[in-house]
């Protein structure tokens, strides 16, 4: 199968859905990951300019770890809208390009807006792929996608009706976390976060919910036709 992740920024992915990617690519799937925004505005000491470049270096580091194409439809922090037809626009030819069998993206309800806005993008753009007469930068189109919603930060006010176990594969997801270096080294130093033991434990907890050491949760937008009567996660 195609698996293609849509998260926000570089890290977001590593947070909430690195052990079924990499699980995915075990089982021989082909897995892609877009980064929507550049997280130019990710650090208070490194400059935007400076930053957008080492943000895209750590997350080609993080998804060639596990065998994962990384791409970035680089736009700014904060300036992710999902009323955009330009943006959207770039999030179509992610999705026809990549030909997706399954999307996994943000759930409409996370904590931040740019967050929020790739969750709508994504929705909006799905049904658009598959629209022949649409035309954009990519001259092909996608079936209408099956999207699965990634846990939020924290768990915070999400509730898992899929769950992946992804046990053999947690110690490779926070080997892919660490290479966002400019994030994980800052929390720790100025912040006293220890952001790899907070993933850690997350993943954690939602084991504990399915009788796994390490799990981690989606929920299926439940959409007509995105529904398809068979598993897709791995």
């Amino acid at each position: 199968m195609n698996v293609l992740a849509i998260g926000c920024h570089p890290d977001d992915i590593e947070i909430n859905c690195a052990g079924t990617l990499a699980k995915c690519v075990a089982r021989g799937d082909k897995v892609t990951v877009c980064h929507v925004a550049n997280g130019n505005l990710g650090h208070v000491i490194i400059q935007p300019d400076e930053l957008r470049q080492m943000r895209a270096a750590e997350a080609k580091k993080a998804g060639s770890l596990a065998g994962i194409e990384v791409v970035t439809c680089d736009i700014g922090d904060l300036l992710v809208y999902e009323g955009l037809r330009e943006q959207r626009d770039k999030v179509v030819d992610v999705i026809r390009a990549a030909q997706p069998d399954f999307i996994i993206t943000h759930a409409p309800n996370d904590y931040m807006p740019d967050h929020v806005a790739v969750s709508r993008l994504v929705f909006d753009a799905t049904f658009a792929a598959s629209v022949g007469h649409y035309e954009t930068g990519v001259n092909q189109t996608a079936e209408v996608t099956p999207i699965y919603y990634m846990d939020n930060l924290a768990g915070v006010n999400f509730i898992p009706t899929e769950y992946v176990d992804v046990s053999d594969y947690i110690d490779k997801k926070l080997e892919m976390l660490e290479c966002h270096e400019s994030q994980m080294k800052w929390m720790r130093d100025h912040d006293g976060i220890d952001f790899s033991e907070f993933v850690k434990t997350c993943a954690r907890y939602r084991g504990l919910q399915c009788g796994v050491q390490y799990a981690e949760g989606f929920t299926q937008c439940l959409a007509w036709p995105k529904i398809k009567p068979m598993r897709l996660l791995p």
